[in-house]
């Protein structure tokens, strides 16, 4: 396409942003010819269907931006009003009450016209367009006859039960069981609620692994790939693998010691590392890269579905994988003893950790061992068992501890955030029911491929950063200004100091912070609460830099089977490996990248959201039952409505105001604590808490505490 998008907006943005006709912007555009007419109209119609720019009722383009117009993703609630999360960097949140949402429901991406402030300062805004439905389908419980009935929808944020009226096209469902519907009618000012038919029954509501893949339907994750898909997967060969490699004239590194090191269920392997001692007391970093580009060519029926799931999900009981089977787990999986095929980037690195030089080329590789974690962290913690089994490894797994050591301090010293929060992983029996919840820190053998994966990634950005061509790039903006200020106040309670101006604050003043409370009692809650007020890592065509970590240019590289980022990064240095990026590819590229980065991004948030609902309702699972019970906590948020206690084991519930009888309680935001009028008694951020569950509440999805201040009956302590 000739017409590069920038031109057209910055046209659009100058002077007062009035709306242009099509000829005023082909004439001051200089577009000429048929062609490139109709690519003009072509990326015109891509902008305003992105939110970009908006067409008015005489023609005319206009853009959102200065227009008293954001775009964002709606952000639903049970009693029906909403909230815009804006995409515009630096904007804050927009409160649309209940009948200014014009059928938008939760997670659809929306144009928001700001109306005038309220006299509480909130902004305010009403939807104007639906860009983009996130909740044409919809997961609840059936409820009703045959014949006509509704269903609740799992999500409360989506308010209204969903009428079944189209009886004859609709698949027959009985009261109890849980059901995908199709939305064929939204909510209006003539249908009070939204109408729907059932196009598939998932079970009775309490049949095994039926609450798992609700929530696989709810967030739209496909359970099958399409059969051409299959098809093309299915047709490559792995026995031709030498002879391709060869005939590429690729690098031949399978005499050289690869393992790869991962969980011990992991079935997609994208990376395996090497590590030689360089004659002068430094080190040769060898990081192996699946080459799924080669499989996944740009435009096939593999590459669109794998653009479409964006990530690999990993849910509480199984993964729904971004490639086919055949070639996450098979012929791009680095499998022990089988040659495969590879990126290998090699780093020099002197003996302070400091890198030297680079490169980077095609290869033919062979892991040695396929190691997990926990036999790496055993083994440098001195197994003699597992140290003779491996002995020939042993030596190579301490340099690579002594290097992730070093790789580490450098970047704590440049301002990288490092908050070490423990994980949660919830053990279920062959029914799907939760046995325990095991928590644990990362190891060694973490810190290893961490670090190793970190400066790979940021090698590769840094790289083409320098080279000016069009690339997709990490990045992590700085914290907004009024979350600034909140946690500024929320240290002062602990007499810490956040100095300077906040608006040019730096990761090294968040990492001050973190060195003051590390091994304290106020640890976890101030790394908390910091925690959320960073916000969001997201995909961009502009090196906007990395404020967690403290760099200008970082990418994802080292993960091309689960992320399709880390597949187009891949793209993009073959390229240029084989000096093929025309003009041409360039400005196909930078049309191409805001919307992979857009939809990379928003199918990232999904799998994390979907990877965190199924984890809470294993742990409301975990919990059911245990009423009575007692249990040492912290107090983990503070609200005007009551605090939430989070237990060592991450299980996390509420204790209401309501449960708080014979006292009046006052909330402090500032101070985040709750004070008894009468008794004087405080509930405060980051306190501990003794408390026993009264109530797991399947209906909000939730768990009530009430504080323990009689005698305890019984201990326990996660």
């Amino acid at each position: 396409m000739s017409t590069e998008r920038k031109k057209v907006l910055n046209f659009l943005l100058q002077e007062d942003c009035r709306p242009r006709t099509f000829e005023t912007l082909r004439q001051a555009l200089d577009i000429k010819g048929e062609k490139e007419i109709a690519g003009l109209y072509s990326l015109l119609s891509s902008l305003e269907e992105e939110g970009f720019i908006s067409k008015t009722e005489q023609g005319r383009y206009a853009p959102l931006r200065g227009n008293g117009m954001l775009v964002g993703i709606l952000q639903g609630h049970n009693r029906g009003f909403a909230f815009l999360l804006p995409e515009a960097p630096g904007e804050a949140d927009v409160f649309i009450p209940p009948d200014k949402t014009r059928g938008a429901l939760h997670r659809d991406r929306v144009v928001v016209r700001l109306l005038a402030a309220r006299r509480d300062g909130r902004r305010e805004g009403e939807v104007v367009r639906i860009l983009e439905r996130k909740n044409n389908c919809v997961v609840g419980i059936y409820e009703g006859s045959r014949r006509r009935g509704y269903i609740v929808p799992d999500d409360r944020r989506l308010p209204h039960k969903i009428l079944i009226n189209e009886v004859k096209n609709s698949v027959k469902a009985v009261a109890g069981d849980k059901v995908l519907v199709e939305i064929t009618r939204r909510q209006g000012l003539t249908n009070p609620y939204p109408e729907g038919k059932i196009v598939e029954v998932i079970g009775p509501a309490d049949a095994p692994g039926v609450d798992i893949t609700s929530i696989q339907k709810h967030f739209g994750l496909p359970d099958t790939f399409p059969g051409q898909v299959l098809q093309e997967a299915d047709k490559f060969d792995g026995k031709q693998i030498e002879a391709q490699a060869e005939a590429e004239g690729r690098l031949d590194l399978r005499a050289l010691p690869l393992v790869t090191i991962d969980g011990a269920d992991a079935k997609d392997l994208d990376d395996a590392v090497s590590l030689e001692r360089t004659d002068g007391g430094g080190y040769r970093l060898g990081v192996h890269i699946a080459d799924v580009s080669w499989y996944v060519r740009e435009g096939s029926a593999l590459d669109r579905e794998a653009l479409r799931r964006g990530t690999s999900v990993y849910l509480v009981d199984r993964v729904i994988p971004m490639l086919p089977p055949r070639l996450s787990n098979d012929l791009c999986s680095l499998n022990p003893a089988v040659p495969r095929l590879a990126v290998s980037v090699f780093m020099e690195l002197d003996a302070g950790g400091e890198l030297i030089r680079y490169e980077y080329a095609p290869s033919l590789i062979a892991v040695r061992e396929r190691m997990t974690y926990e036999a790496v962290n055993r083994i440098l913690e001195g197994d003699e068992k597992l140290q003779r089994h491996y002995a020939g490894l042993v030596r190579v797994f301490q340099d690579m501890a002594k290097l992730s050591r070093l790789l580490k301090e450098k970047r704590l010293a440049q301002g990288a955030l490092d908050f070490n929060f423990p994980e949660a992983k919830i053990i279920l029996d062959d029914q799907g029911k939760p046995l325990k919840i095991e928590v644990h820190r990362g190891g060694q053998a973490e810190s290893i491929i961490e670090e190793f994966m970190l400066l790979c990634n940021g090698v590769i950005a840094a790289h083409f950063g320098r080279l000016k061509v069009p690339f997709l790039y990490r990045v992590h903006e700085q914290p907004e200004l009024d979350k600034l200020y909140a946690l500024r106040g929320f240290l002062s309670l602990f007499n810490i100091r956040l100095k300077g101006d906040l608006s040019l604050i730096s990761s090294q003043q968040y990492q001050q912070v973190l060195r003051q409370v590390r091994g304290t009692a106020m640890e976890k809650i101030v790394n908390h609460v910091m925690l959320r007020t960073l916000p969001q890592a997201r995909y961009s065509e502009a090196p906007l830099g990395h404020f967690g970590l403290a760099t200008r240019d970082y990418t994802h590289f080292t993960s091309p089977i689960r992320r399709y980022p880390d597949l187009v990064v891949h793209r993009i240095l073959r390229m240029m490996l084989q000096g093929k990026m025309t003009a041409a590819d360039k400005r196909r590229l930078i049309t191409l990248l805001p919307r992979v980065a857009r939809i990379s991004s928003e199918q990232e948030r999904n799998a994390v959201e979907a990877e965190r609902a199924t984890q809470e309702l294993k742990k409301l699972e975990f919990m059911q039952g245990k009423e009575g019970n007692e249990y040492d906590g912290l107090i983990s948020g503070v609200t005007s409505f009551g605090f939430f206690v989070e237990l060592p084991d991450t299980v996390e519930g509420l204790v209401h105001l309501s449960m708080l009888e014979g006292d009046y309680f006052i909330f402090d935001e500032k101070r985040y604590m709750l004070t008894g009028q009468r008794s004087g008694k405080v509930y405060r951020l980051g306190d501990p808490i003794r408390v026993r569950l009264v109530r797991v509440d399947w209906e909000m999805r939730s768990i009530h505490f009430l504080p323990v201040v009689g005698p305890v009956q019984k201990r326990y302590t996660l």
